[in-house]
């Protein structure tokens, strides 16, 4: 049951950026909106709560998921009284957007928010468990230095080919690496050990790590992602979430591109999932016959992967609501490979 009222009820959209929240307000029993700026930051979401608190008994507030920058926004707003989040994929905010013919400006998103608020079904945002967002937080700096790593690897191949490069720099390198290496492996076991702390996450990692393709790596950087999302959604809003739905694009009567993904929503889920794609196709019969037809219907390599891809986040929701064990031959029935 929602936690507003219909009483003064008033509808808020909020474009978020990484410094400034451009807000739009429009109430039910009235005409016209009014629109405020207010800074990206802790005080900056005080102002704007109280300033929402003056222009409604009840709030219905719509912003697009952003990742970092619409987080504690969602946060500040979840906690308090007489407001309502809805925390949205920024490809079902373009889509209606666009059917207001709106130009594409910060406070222009944030009417259409504020209008998508009161005319589309409000799906109230579950907030992720503390434990959720932390193992998030890990999964996504050891990205980040799993990322500095490897520019590092590349910077000291170059010089190890290079006859002009010291000693020194090359030693400098190497040293950098290594501390990159044990700071990796140390968060690596901070998350894992987080994990065997709450029941439900562990049944899910051990789940994750029977799947072919799927290894401690991987399973810690899925579930982190994973774990975070609203339990109530469905296979394709988790496939929306990742930016793995196809994107068709047709211009005239004979020029039709070939389709790609939409890449909208969770780049750090769809990222987390192109290893295990690209390992499965080599380790699991199931997967790599799937990969293969795929190929034999013209699909280009890319496609292809971000196929199974695709494939391996429906097996995993599939898994993760029954709690059964991983099965290739149900998730491709018609594409048993022979011996």
């Amino acid at each position: 049951m929602s936690k507003v009222s219909m009483t003064g009820q008033a509808f808020c959209g909020i474009d978020v950026s990484a410094a400034t929240l451009a807000v739009a307000v429009q109430r039910a029993d009235r005409g016209g909106q009014e629109q405020r700026e207010f800074a990206n930051s802790a005080a900056g979401h005080r102002q704007l709560i109280e300033w929402l608190r003056k222009r409604g008994s009840s709030m219905r507030v719509s912003l697009e998921a952003t990742g970092i920058y619409s987080l504690d926004v969602a946060l500040a707003l979840d906690r308090a009284d007489g407001i309502e989040v809805a925390v949205l994929n920024p490809k079902t905010v373009n889509r209606f957007a666009q059917t207001l013919r709106r130009s594409k400006t910060d406070k222009a998103d944030a009417v259409a928010l504020a209008e998508y608020s009161q005319r589309m079904p409000f799906v109230s945002w579950q907030r992720p468990s503390p434990i959720s967002l932390a193992l998030r937080a890990i999964s996504r700096h050891i990205a980040a230095l799993t990322r500095d790593h490897t520019r590092m690897s590349n910077r000291l191949h170059a010089a190890e080919g290079s006859a002009t490069t010291p000693r020194c720099v090359r030693q400098d390198l190497k040293r950098s690496m290594d501390g990159l290496r044990k700071r990796i492996l140390r968060l690596r076991k901070e998350a894992v050990a987080m994990i065997h702390e709450d029941k439900q996450l562990q049944l899910k990692f051990q789940l994750l790590i029977a799947i072919p393709g799927i290894a401690e790596t991987s399973a810690v950087q899925l579930l982190s992602e994973l774990a975070a999302l609203d339990p109530e959604m469905t296979v394709r809003q988790w496939v929306a979430q990742s930016g793995l739905d196809p994107a068709h694009k047709v211009s005239g009567t004979s020029v039709h591109p070939p389709s790609q993904i939409s890449r909208h929503g969770n780049s750090h889920l769809r990222q987390a999932l192109y290893m295990p794609a690209l390992v499965g196709i080599r380790c699991d019969p199931h997967l790599s016959a799937f990969y293969r037809n795929l190929q034999g219907r013209q699909k280009t390599k890319l496609q292809a992967l971000m196929a199974v891809a695709r494939k391996l986040l429906h097996a995993i929701f599939g898994i993760f609501k029954t709690g059964t064990a991983y099965d290739g031959a149900k998730l491709f029935p018609q594409l048993i490979p022979t011996s």
